[in-house]
């Protein structure tokens, strides 16, 4: 996870603050594969991503995030941060599908401008020690790692959506 990428996209300053990852996450949309900064359409991203966590240690758990710090707009993200995704209890070197869903895979689907999308994962204390929230809109992931005392990340990644009309920019998946 190249730190680099995360701070140019403002993903440390509007949804983390700087970490040091310590495994490695390995998120994929079919056969593509998700890198930082990387740009997909809507169609691309409708099936919830496979997501591989490593580690060593297989009585470690974690948790995974998705969220969209840019909804419903990212010059107006009044919904920031909106949460895609939640999976806990997901043991190391498996992948997220080995895990509890405790909020179900919304696709991402902008109406207006590109959009960050930001996985972020986390390790758990214990097993069944995180719960859903209550909304989707306004999630803070900050807030959320404090509560369940989740501490810093442990790897994340993010990537650019839009929909599939979207204008300008590079040509995206």
């Amino acid at each position: 996870m190249s730190r680099d990428c995360l701070t140019v996209a403002n993903v440390l300053r509007d949804v983390l603050d700087p970490f040091r990852a310590l495994i490695s996450l390995r998120a994929s949309y079919g056969e593509k594969l998700i890198y930082n900064g990387s740009d997909w359409r809507t169609p691309a991203i409708a099936n919830r991503p496979r997501v591989d966590v490593g580690g060593e240690d297989l009585r470690v758990s974690y948790t995974l995030v998705m969220i969209d710090p840019d909804a419903p707009s990212p010059s107006n993200p009044s919904l920031r941060e909106y949460l895609h995704w939640l999976v806990t209890d997901i043991p190391a070197t498996t992948d997220a599908r080995f895990g509890r869903e405790l909020v179900c895979y919304e696709s991402p689907k902008p109406s207006h401008g590109i959009h960050r999308i930001v996985l972020v994962l986390f390790q758990q204390m214990g097993r069944e020690t995180v719960f859903a929230p209550a909304m989707r809109q306004n999630f803070n992931t900050r807030m959320f790692a404090q509560e369940y005392n989740l501490g810093q990340p442990v790897a994340a990644t993010y990537f650019h959506c839009q929909r599939p009309a979207g204008s300008g920019g590079p040509r995206l998946r």
